[in-house]
C-alpha cells in the first residue's frame, strides 16, 4: 500500500511535471493569442475537499497593475529557496517563458512592456467570478480570507474599513485572520467583527491583561465538508504591537505562540478532525519553521509577505500556499482526505487578468456603490509618471523614492524614512496620477509625516533595528516587511552580520559626507508608531510634491550597497 509520504511526494512531482497549477497549461495559450477565461478556470477536480485563498487585498476593489519584487533577499537556511529567487532565476525554476503572462503575472522583469499587453489584474468582481465558478464545481468549498483586507486605499480609510466588509461579505468568506485590520483600533475592529457572518479566527490573539484567549476572536472553526471534518486555525500576525502602534489596540496580544498552536491541533485532532488547515498571517518564512515544528498541520495558507508561487512548498507534510496580494492571485487547493489523513493535493494559483475574466455584475454593482460618494475626489489627475512605479524590494521602490523625495522636499529636511511595507499598486509610464493612486501607497490611519533631529548615532539605530527584523537567520526573528527607506541618505549593509553590526559607511548623499554619530540631522519621516506624533499627512505632502514637479521621473537609486547578498 502506497503511503501518506508517498501521495505527497507524487503529488508533488506530478504538479511539477505536468503543470498542476495550470501556469504551464495557459502561457502556452495565452502566447497563442487564446486565454479564455475558461482556460484560467480549468481544473480537474479532485478528492473530496476544496478550499479557496485570498489574502492581502489591501483595500483594492477595483484593477490595477502589481509588480512583483526584483530582489527578495534570504537568509539563514532559506538563502537561495522560494520565494527568494526573483528574476530571470525564478522563471528558469518554474520553466516559465520569457514574455508570457505567468512572467508577467509572477515576475518583475519587463513589467511595464508585458504590462501594456496583458493589462491590469485583480479587481474584487473578478475575484468573485473566480469563486463562483470554483462553487460551481464544488459547492461546499471552504473560503478563506488572510487578512489584510480593510485597509490600503482612499475608500477603505474614509469608511473604516466598511467598503471592504460590505464587499467581502458579499463573496461569502467562511472565515478571516488579520493584521492591518487592528490599525482601525480595537473599538472599531470589534464592532465590525461582531457583526459579521463568517467565523474570525486567532489562536494568537490573546487578552492582554490576563494572557488568556480572547471570545471574539476563536482560536478555530470546525467545518464538516466532502464527508470530512476539517479544522481551520487562525493565525493572526505575530509581531501587531511591534510593527503597528500597541496604543490603538492595548486590550489585545499576539506573538507566534508555536506550543499553543500544536496545542491546538491536538485539541481539533481529539475532535474528529482529518484535516488541519492553518490561515496564517505569519509570513511565508515564518509558516515554514512553524511547519516544521508544530506536527499534524496538513496545510499552511500564507500571507503577510505577498508572496506568489506557482507551486506550494512542502515541509515535511504540510503543504503551505502563498496566494500573492492585492486581489492578483486565488488559490485553490483541492485535498483527498482519506481516513483521517491527506492523502494528496492538487492547486492552482490563478491569476485575475482582469481583461480575460468577466466581472461579476452584483459585485460590480456594489463596488461601484461603494466608491461613487469618493469617486470625483478620488479621480482627480495630480500628475503624471514617466516612470514605473512600485513599492515591491528588500530596498527600495520607486514609489517609495517619490515619498521619500516628497517629505525632504515639503518638510525642509536633510533626510528621509519611510516604511518598507508592502502594499500598494503600481502605475506605468504614461500613466496619469491620481488622487487615488497616492493614497493607494500611503494610506493608514497613523499617516502623520513628522519632521524631527536625530542624531547620526540614533540613525544608525533604526537602520540596525530593521535590518535585524528582515535579515535574521531566524524566520520567528524576522517581521516579513522590507528595510525603512531612506532618502538623502546613503549606506552599506552586510546582512550576514549579527544584530548591530551590518549598517556601515552612511552618508550624506546632498554633500558626501559620512554622517557623524554625534551630529544632528533635520529628518522627515511617516508612519510613527508613537502616540501623539504630530505633522500634516503624508498623502497630502505627496500630492503636493508631485503637483509641483507635474511629471514624475525617478532616477535609479544606488543609495545602499548590499553585500553578501
Amino acid at each position: 500500500m502506497i503511503s501518506r509520504r508517498d501521495f505527497l511526494q507524487v503529488g508533488m512531482a506530478a504538479s511539477a511535471l505536468y503543470g498542476a497549477s495550470g501556469f504551464g497549461n495557459w502561457a502556452r495559450l495565452a502566447a497563442q493569442q487564446k486565454l479564455t477565461q475558461d482556460q484560467l478556470l480549468n481544473f480537474d477536480t479532485y478528492g473530496n475537499v476544496s478550499l479557496i485563498h485570498v489574502t492581502d487585498i489591501h483595500g483594492q476593489l477595483k484593477p490595477l497593475y502589481f509588480r512583483e519584487p526584483s530582489i527578495n533577499i534570504g537568509v539563514g537556511a532559506n538563502k537561495g529557496a522560494v520565494p527568494h529567487v526573483t528574476g530571470a532565476g525564478f522563471r528558469a525554476l518554474y520553466g516559465i517563458t520569457d514574455g508570457s503572462p505567468s512572467h508577467y503575472a509572477l515576475s518583475s522583469g519587463d513589467f511595464a512592456a508585458l504590462a501594456e499587453g496583458y493589462g491590469r489584474v485583480g479587481g474584487l468582481d473578478r475575484v468573485a467570478t473566480v469563486i463562483n465558478a470554483i462553487r460551481a464545481e464544488r459547492p461546499d468549498a471552504i473560503l478563506l480570507d488572510g487578512g489584510d483586507t480593510w485597509h490600503g486605499s482612499y475608500t477603505c480609510y474614509h469608511t473604516q474599513g466598511q467598503d471592504m466588509v460590505n464587499v467581502m461579505n458579499a463573496l461569502k468568506p467562511d472565515a478571516m485572520t488579520f493584521h492591518w485590520e487592528f490599525t482601525l483600533g480595537s473599538d472599531r475592529v470589534n464592532e465590525i467583527v461582531e457583526g459579521l457572518p463568517f467565523a474570525t479566527l486567532g489562536q494568537n490573539i490573546f487578552d492582554a491583561e490576563w494572557d488568556e484567549p480572547t471570545e471574539l476572536f476563536p482560536p478555530y472553526k470546525m467545518f464538516e465538508r466532502g464527508g470530512t471534518k476539517i479544522a481551520v486555525i487562525g493565525q493572526a500576525f505575530p509581531y501587531m504591537p511591534i510593527a503597528n502602534p500597541r496604543w490603538m489596540f492595548p486590550e489585545y496580544a499576539f506573538g507566534i505562540r508555536d506550543e499553543n498552536m500544536a496545542a491546538m491541533v491536538e485539541e481539533v485532532r481529539a475532535k474528529g478532525a482529518e484535516c488541519v488547515v492553518v490561515l496564517s498571517h505569519n509570513g511565508f518564512d515564518v509558516d515554514k519553521k512553524m511547519a516544521s515544528v508544530v506536527p499534524g498541520i496538513d496545510v499552511i495558507l500564507s500571507g503577510h509577505t505577498h508572496d506568489a508561487l506557482p507551486e506550494p512548498v512542502l515541509v515535511g507534510q504540510t503543504i503551505i500556499v502563498p496566494s500573492g496580494s492585492n486581489g492578483k492571485f486565488v488559490s485553490r487547493v483541492d485535498l483527498d482526505i482519506r481516513n483521517g489523513q491527506m492523502m494528496g493535493y492538487r492547486t492552482k494559483l490563478i491569476p485575475i487578468f482582469s481583461d480575460v475574466i468577466e466581472p461579476d455584475p452584483q459585485v460590480a454593482a456594489l463596488i461601484d456603490a461603494e466608491r461613487a460618494p469618493y469617486e470625483a475626489a478620488m479621480s482627480e489627475v495630480i500628475g503624471k509618471t514617466d516612470s514605473t512605479l512600485y513599492r515591491r524590494g528588500n530596498f527600495n521602490g520607486t514609489w517609495d523614492d517619490v515619498i521619500c523625495d516628497a517629505l525632504i522636499s515639503e518638510r525642509d529636511a536633510e533626510i528621509a524614512l519611510s516604511p518598507g511595507v508592502r502594499w500598494g499598486p503600481s502605475l506605468i509610464p504614461g500613466q496619469d496620477i491620481t488622487r487615488e493612486d497616492i493614497w493607494g501607497v500611503t494610506s493608514m490611519t497613523y499617516g502623520e509625516a513628522y519632521r524631527s533631529e536625530m542624531t547620526g548615532e540614533f540613525l544608525k539605530v533604526i537602520l540596525e533595528d530593521v535590518a535585524d527584523n528582515i535579515f535574521n537567520p531566524d524566520p520567528y526573528y524576522q517581521q516579513g516587511g522590507d528595510m525603512v527607506r531612506t532618502g538623502g541618505l546613503g549606506y552599506s549593509i552586510d546582512i550576514n552580520k549579527p544584530q548591530g553590526e551590518r549598517i556601515s559607511n552612511m552618508t550624506l548623499l546632498s554633500s558626501g559626507e559620512p554622517i557623524d554619530p554625534a551630529k544632528s540631522y533635520v529628518v522627515a519621516g511617516w508612519a510613527s508608531v508613537n502616540e501623539g506624533t504630530e505633522g500634516p499627512q503624508i498623502w497630502d505632502v505627496v500630492e503636493s510634491h508631485i503637483r509641483k514637479l507635474g511629471t514624475v521621473t525617478v532616477q535609479d537609486n544606488n543609495s545602499v550597497n548590499v553585500i553578501g547578498a
